[in-house]
């Protein structure tokens, strides 16, 4: 079970992936194809060609976990929908409800942005 906060970055790989891969196979595709770093605590979802299954990369600070899940029925929605994205960002939120198997998710944003700091000390006026 994956215990994440909303602070946590969440990307989807926009290209169907050979389910075969593992560890070492998936972290590839994030530091080569990403540019991004396994080790730095975001959630990286990746998606198989026919749909069924989707795995999900994650450090949690001592090493890292490998989440599969593989859908009896229907099929998970596209996260490769954006024309030429190497990635799709999602929040948490998302992220659980496209593994619950939600056609929505991946497809629009179902999160409302998060608010910025200075956001909220300036635009107050309480």
């Amino acid at each position: 079970m994956l215990t994440l906060t909303r602070v946590v970055r969440v990307f989807a790989y926009a290209a169907p992936v050979d389910m075969r891969r593992g560890f070492d196979g998936l972290s590839a595709l994030v530091e080569q194809q990403l540019g991004g770093q396994v080790l730095n605590g975001d959630v990286f979802l990746f998606v198989g060609r026919c749909r069924r299954r989707a795995k999900v990369l994650h450090f949690d600070g001592t090493g890292l976990v490998l989440l599969t899940k593989r859908l009896f029925r229907g099929r998970f929605a596209r996260p490769w929908c954006e024309e030429g994205a190497r990635a799709v960002e999602l929040t948490v939120s998302e992220l659980s409800l496209f593994l619950e198997g939600c056609e929505l998710a991946g497809r629009w944003k179902l999160s409302p942005p998060t608010v910025d700091e200075k956001v909220l000390a300036v635009g107050s006026g309480l």
